[in-house]
């Protein structure tokens, strides 16, 4: 497999987490979305959106991490399902990961805060607002829903799309210096996390910055 990456974008993030928890060999080929390789020819034929990441399996090319992560599962289901068995709890987890991957990775992610910038000429100070008010709105929410749900992990003991999708949103906020004192059950479930392997080597320090 050939994952199409940027080493600190979430989207991109969360399908290396995928790839690594499902012990998946895959080759990174690092897409600079600062230098807007993004928008080069190559990779438009890869992903019209011009978004990473890709993910190139033989013959089949897909785009949108959630989807991706979704079929990694489907196809090797046999290692770290990321999805419980019950369908009122795939429902469960799919409405965490989709918190974070719909409702507020959109809202602050590079395009959108460029736009802020250069287009409707806010400030860096306006960006770091917008920032953090929309992972504010998103994690007061899913600090609750981690309340009922959470054990070790997002959903009980067990990984599942939830952590794939936290993980990202979590170093991102850390960087815009959310204050994630307010979120005790995401902060626990996040540090959980980062002490499994398939998690530090996702890491965008693990990555090159290519």
């Amino acid at each position: 497999m050939i994952l199409y990456d940027y080493y600190r974008s979430s989207a991109a993030y969360r399908v290396r987490i995928a790839l690594n928890l499902k012990a998946i060999d895959y080759q990174q080929v690092p897409v600079n979305l600062v230098a807007g390789e993004q928008r080069s020819a190559a990779h438009l034929a890869r992903n019209p959106q011009g978004l990473v990441p890709a993910l190139l399996d033989g013959e089949l090319l897909l785009t949108q991490s959630m989807a991706i992560c979704e079929y990694l599962d489907e196809t090797y289901p046999q290692v770290t399902p990321l999805l419980p068995a019950a369908s009122a709890d795939r429902a469960k987890v799919r409405a965490m990961a989709l918190l974070v991957a719909c409702d507020i990775h959109p809202l602050n992610n590079l395009r959108v805060l460029k736009y802020l910038l250069t287009e409707l000429g806010g400030s860096d100070t306006q960006k770091t607002q917008w920032y953090q008010h929309w992972v504010y709105q998103g994690f007061d929410a899913l600090e609750s829903m981690l309340a009922v749900n959470a054990g070790a992990f997002s959903f009980g003991d067990q990984l599942s799309l939830a952590d794939v999708s936290l993980i990202p949103q979590v170093f991102n906020a850390n960087r815009f210096n959310c204050d994630m004192s307010r979120y005790p059950h995401i902060c626990r479930v996040n540090d959980n996390c980062l002490q499994l392997k398939g998690f530090i080597d996702a890491h965008p320090d693990r990555q090159g910055t290519a």
